[in-house]
């Protein structure tokens, strides 16, 4: 075998690799519910600024005032996003003083990039004063979307 083609051949190997760890570091996020509210630094905004955001939160995306909300886009053509509707409709029924609001992107394409939603399924979870709290992109675990939601009940 020449240099070059040996060359070749691990340059070849070395981009299978990559790619191989590439694709390992994005699966193991999907589903993972990462925290965005207060206390993140990504929910790191004035309180002026975060309480009328809030308050468009509530009124735009349909938020329940009384308790927190598990919110959801989906699309009619969205596989995993059947996923999602089962595992928050099985948290919804186990604590029922959580809100379920599914939005469908192709419907309202607004709302997905007031949140910069940029893939399907995302889930979100809004506390009672409409803050952005968890969001995770992917089908979530029952049990990571009860650990979340379980403190914003109290």
């Amino acid at each position: 075998m020449s240099s070059s083609m040996a060359a070749a051949v691990a340059v070849l190997i070395a981009a299978l690799v990559l790619a191989y760890v590439i694709g390992r570091v994005l699966t193991r996020r999907s589903g993972r519910v990462r925290q965005t509210g207060p206390g993140s630094a990504v929910g790191a905004e004035t309180d002026a600024v975060a309480q009328a955001e809030a308050e468009r939160n509530l009124t735009d995306l349909g938020l329940s005032r009384t308790g927190p909300t598990i919110l959801h886009f989906s699309a009619e053509w969205c596989g995993p996003c059947a996923g999602v509707r089962r595992v928050v409709d099985q948290v919804c029924a186990e604590l029922p003083a959580i809100a379920h609001v599914e939005i469908d992107m192709d419907a309202n394409p607004q709302a997905a990039r007031r949140l910069s939603v940029l893939s399907l399924p995302t889930t979100f979870i809004f506390d009672a004063r409409g803050h952005q709290r968890y969001r995770t992109s992917g089908v979530p675990r029952a049990a990571d979307l009860r650990t979340a939601v379980e403190p914003l009940l109290a």
